[in-house]
């Protein structure tokens, strides 16, 4: 089978500045793709910034020359880019995830589907799952606070996902949260989790990083902090398999638990 190297990638982002954003987001690819990556993953809302500011105004329709730079790293490193937009749709708007393929052809298959309260004024909530598939793995794909819900990623493993990627941006103060949901995801399924996280100052924000690569038991292969950079590691569909052949809680879980029987002590 076939192992699938991925890089979480965080650096600052200017709030607005799209061909800025795009611009570091291309040199980050370009990086990853001297160091053999496959598929980079971007933070929540990285090509505009994310700033309320910037989503109550207009922002990004698929159509367009505005990717070409992305386009382009793509095609020269051979990685499948999964970038992170606030996304013109008619006459609506969502936060959701771009595909970017090596041969310049870019897709919007997901949509936010769990909005914070202070994203709901802006977008519309996305009303399906979705997962790509890169070199036969299949990877399930999310935005921030879709990660919180365990049944999130568990419709994504149960569609055959063997990793549940995560765009995000996370305040101060969230490290805990942050950390222990998304290892969840890993140990709930079996499956390894991709975080790439917001960090530094954008708009009136400061974001705390964190990108992270885990197994599917919910450790660490590779971390960053705050630091602009890539957290970069293989992701092992027969690791998948092993974990979830001892670790069986997926499989084990059961339809129903029937009525509950409640009584007074």
């Amino acid at each position: 089978m076939t192992v699938l190297r991925v890089a979480a990638a965080q650096a600052t982002c200017t709030s607005g500045d799209v061909p800025a954003n795009v611009a570091t987001a291309a040199r980050l690819v370009r990086l990853a793709g001297s160091q053999d990556v496959r598929l980079v993953l971007l933070p929540e809302a990285f090509l505009t910034g994310y700033d309320p500011g910037v989503f109550l105004g207009e922002v990004p329709a698929l159509e367009g020359s505005w990717l070409d730079p992305l386009r382009e790293a793509a095609t020269e490193t051979g990685a499948v880019v999964v970038a992170s937009t606030p996304l013109a749709r008619g006459s609506a708007k969502t936060l959701s995830m771009l595909v970017v393929r090596p041969g310049g052809e870019v897709t919007a298959p997901y949509d936010k589907q769990h909005l914070d309260a202070d994203e709901t004024p802006f977008f519309v909530p996305g009303d399906h799952g979705a997962s790509i598939t890169v070199d036969g793995l299949e990877l399930g794909l999310s935005i921030c606070y879709d990660s919180s819900f365990p049944e999130h990623a568990r419709d994504a493993a149960d569609a055959g996902a063997v990793g549940y990627l995560s765009s995000s941006a996370f305040f101060p103060g969230s490290a805990h949260r942050r950390d222990t949901a998304l290892a969840a995801r890993a140990l709930d399924h079996g499956m390894y989790v991709v975080l790439a996280a917001m960090t530094g100052r954008c708009g009136p924000y400061d974001f705390i990083g964190g990108s992270v690569v885990l197994d599917p038991e919910g450790r660490p292969l590779a971390r960053l902090d705050t630091e602009e950079g890539l957290a970069i590691a293989d992701l092992d569909p027969a690791l998948v398999e092993e974990t979830r052949a001892v670790r069986r809680m997926h499989a084990d879980r059961r339809a129903t638990l029937g009525p509950r029987v409640r009584e007074r002590a």
